[in-house]
């Protein structure tokens, strides 16, 4: 199963950042959620829709470490933007269920990109208000 977990995520995580909506929704469960520092989905939709946007101001991914377990993987690495955040270390952890991916946890520190979200939030996007 692990072997599994691993090709899962790999295909979401390539084809999410080559831009193919189409490519990342098909590794994704039918119950499925989101959640980082400013945005969270409850459904693969509400997830994917912002996708073009956001590969729009990537030039660049460096992944560091892939941890895989049988139905859960972790993901390390570094984003680089086209914004005055720069490069940003990420983590993100996935849960599977039957060969999905059922959740997608982004683990990032969100101070920098408050003022740009605030600047493109859409009124169908959930922004999650943090402090500090």
């Amino acid at each position: 199963m692990t072997d599994r977990t691993r090709e899962t995520v790999r295909a979401y995580h390539r084809a999410r950042f080559d831009g193919d909506v189409t490519a990342a929704a098909a590794q994704l469960a039918a119950t499925f959620t989101f959640r980082s520092p400013l945005l969270s989905a409850t459904d693969a939709r509400g997830h994917l829709d912002g996708l073009a946007a956001f590969v729009g101001i990537v030039t660049g991914v460096d992944l560091i470490s892939e941890l895989y377990g049988e139905s859960e993987a972790t993901l390390v690495y570094d984003v680089h933007t086209a914004t005055p955040v720069g490069t940003q270390h990420t983590a993100e952890h996935f849960r599977l269920r039957d060969g999905k991916i059922e959740a997608i946890s982004l683990i990032f520190d969100a101070t920098r990109w408050h003022p740009l979200m605030a600047a493109v939030a859409r009124p169908d996007t959930r922004v999650v208000e943090t402090t500090g």
